[in-house]
């Protein structure tokens, strides 16, 4: 295979977690609460459901093409230059993805923290670094989120902890004033990030044990879902219905914290959970990108296209959007229409495929056995009537 390296189930939870978690802390509580209003915290969980949904097709999938990944056995599906357009159409979908990701961070960290520096020296690093991890293979990643994770773990209970004297619980009442459309309107751009588990398909061929794939795909879902309710129970609390005028819900929520005029500022909290969460998210995202390039390529080693790729990424990032204000407009209208497009409905065809094959093959072989059966009853029905 074209990666040598393995990982466990858990590993591949740890990695996919902060591959969906770190833009969705800081921007999902303000889409939410836009349509939601003080319904947001269910919006998460109606938006879990893509996630599942998500897990157990490229789960399935992967029982069916045990050590291919979806670029691979999408030629087996549906055919050599059918199933070469469909890979493509998933390594364009996921360089632009990752693009995007890396202006929402660079927007971020130049809004915030460096607003003198160029967003393209600041993206740029961010690119390089992840570029060495990819390079590095998928051990490498997958050690590093087993570092990173509960370090951002961490940070983030600490900034609810310390919120807690603030918060007015009152504010998400009363619950479903406007029945249960508000706060499934507020789930539908959430389920675009959910959806993106779908990348598991590259990381299963690749598990030492893939039969626990499934039960830890579901574990990561479960647990991102639940970091996004109390993310956006706790920016209600603290915002009520003005948490949508807010970019970033967290960011300002941390602005907010002062205990004692001692402990105050602690944006550098969020910017740690950012940089942290962020570097695992791009490095998985860049990691398909690489590993299916090749296999589209028929490559025998992924390593020679890492670089090129990565210089790729920083021309998409500039060129995804002109603005912060364009790309949030965006990621609020068309994008998760087209990422559920390409991470949930296409593979479903896919699974649907498989299976009606399977069917018609079983149906096929049925149909022999039965004809042969039938042709050797028949000579002795034959000596029976003479």
């Amino acid at each position: 295979m074209i990666e040598k390296g393995r990982i466990s189930a858990l590993q591949m939870a740890i990695l996919v977690y902060p591959t969906i978690m770190a833009t969705a802390i800081l921007l999902v509580p303000s889409i939410t609460g836009e349509f939601a209003q003080q319904d947001m915290w269910l919006s998460p969980i109606w938006a879990s459901s893509a996630g599942f949904l998500s897990v157990y097709i490229a789960y399935q999938l992967n029982i069916h093409y045990p050590k291919q990944t979806v670029i691979q056995y999408s030629e087996k599906i549906i055919g050599r230059i059918p199933g070469k357009l469909i890979g493509l159409v998933f390594l364009f979908f996921y360089l632009h993805s990752n693009g995007i990701i890396l202006r929402e961070y660079g927007e971020f960290v130049v809004g915030n923290f460096l607003p003198t520096t160029p967003i393209i020296v600041v993206i740029g690093s961010m690119a390089l670094v992840s570029a060495l991890a990819v390079h590095g293979g998928l051990e490498v990643m997958a050690r590093s989120a087993q570092i990173f994770v509960p370090i951002v773990v961490i940070l983030f209970l600490s900034i609810v902890i310390l919120l807690i004297p603030d918060l007015e619980p009152k504010n998400m009442f009363p619950v479903m004033e406007k029945g249960v459309k508000p706060s499934v309107m507020g789930a539908v751009v959430p389920s675009s990030w959910f959806v993106e588990f779908f990348l598991i398909s590259f990381l299963l061929p690749f598990l030492r044990k893939r039969e626990k794939g499934l039960k830890w795909g579901m574990i990561s879902v479960f647990t991102v879902m639940l970091t996004l309710v109390i993310t956006n129970l706790f920016s209600l609390f603290l915002f009520g219905n003005i948490t949508a005028t807010f970019t970033y819900p967290v960011m300002s929520a941390a602005r907010y914290i002062s205990i004692a005029d001692f402990l105050q500022h602690l944006e550098s909290i969020v910017m740690a959970i950012w940089v942290g969460a962020m570097f695992i998210k791009i490095s998985v995202f860049y990691y398909a990108v690489v590993i299916g390039t090749a296999q589209w390529l028929n490559l025998s080693n992924y390593r020679p296209v890492v670089f090129p790729i990565g210089f790729l990424l920083v021309i998409f990032s500039i060129w995804s959007a002109p603005n912060l204000q364009e790309l949030a407009y965006s990621l609020g209208t068309t994008w998760p229409f087209y990422a559920i497009f390409i991470q949930t409905f296409i593979p479903i065809l896919l699974l649907l495929f498989v299976v009606l094959r399977k069917k018609n093959r079983r149906n096929s072989l049925e149909g022999s056995s039965n004809i042969k059966n039938h042709s050797a009853v028949l000579p002795e029905s034959g000596k029976k009537d003479e």
